[in-house]
């Protein structure tokens, strides 16, 4: 009787035995499928691109020059001008009348901006430029001196990857002749509040070469032609550019 009473108690345990087994095996079997895509391959998160980001401070250093509105430029390893070769028309427009348009939309650009308005003599500006293009390591600021016949302020193609995270660095910008207008000083060809005439005339009268701007000479000067006055020197540097990076 003892052994006939304990065989229902095996065959229980071995039934237990069999169905736990059998829902493990398919629980395992379920927890497979999840883990496999329909062709078997793995798609890593897509990371965004990183973004960086600058904050520019210009400051008019003159006394009666106003800034035309400044150009802003990111992109490659590319000089926009250098001294002693020819301005690009983009830079000639700039120059002469202090419109920076095609100078923006030059294809060398990755990113860019421009200051609302022109910046008066003393005051200062700051502009925001971001990118996520990794090839914008470089800076280009350009303005005009609006008293003048061809005179711009800047600086391009430096080099400005190895900034940090709210690290910053000043230059101080000297003036440039963009080699397309004489430096007459005519009544008519100067296009600030000092004389409000032309800006940009395509026809180039002058050596056609970047240099360094000697100044102007100004009436007061003795070039009796002249509209302008002593009030319109300038000395460089001209303007102060603090670059910051904020992202």
């Amino acid at each position: 009787m003892l052994t006939f009473n304990a065989q229902p108690k095996i065959t229980k345990k071995l039934s237990s035995q069999l169905v736990i087994a059998s829902l493990l095996s398919f629980g395992l079997a379920a927890c497979g499928d999840s883990y496999n895509d329909s062709d078997n391959t793995y798609t890593p998160p897509v990371e965004p691109p990183m973004e960086y980001s600058y904050s520019l401070t210009l400051t008019n250093l003159t006394y009666g020059q106003p800034l035309s509105p400044i150009a802003v430029a990111l992109h490659g390893d590319t000089k926009m001008w250098q001294v002693g070769q020819a301005a690009s028309v983009a830079l000639e427009k700039l120059a002469e009348g202090g419109d920076n348009t095609d100078f923006i939309a030059l294809a060398e650009n990755l990113a860019t901006t421009s200051s609302d308005g022109p910046v008066p003599p003393g005051s200062s500006v700051t502009l925001a430029i971001s990118t996520t293009e990794a090839m914008a390591k470089y800076l280009t600021v350009v303005t005009m001196l609006v008293n003048t016949n061809d005179a711009f302020s800047g600086l391009t193609g430096v080099d400005i990857s190895t900034l940090t995270v709210n690290q910053e660095k000043s230059w101080r910008l000297n003036v440039y002749d963009s080699g397309t207008e004489l430096n007459n000083e005519a009544v008519g060809t100067i296009p600030g509040p000092a004389d409000g005439g032309v800006g940009f005339d395509a026809a180039r009268n002058d050596i056609d070469l970047v240099g360094y701007h000697s100044g102007v000479v100004s009436k007061d000067d003795g070039l009796s032609s002249s509209v302008l006055t002593q009030a319109h020197r300038f000395d460089n540097p001209a303007v102060k550019l603090t670059i910051t990076r904020t992202k």
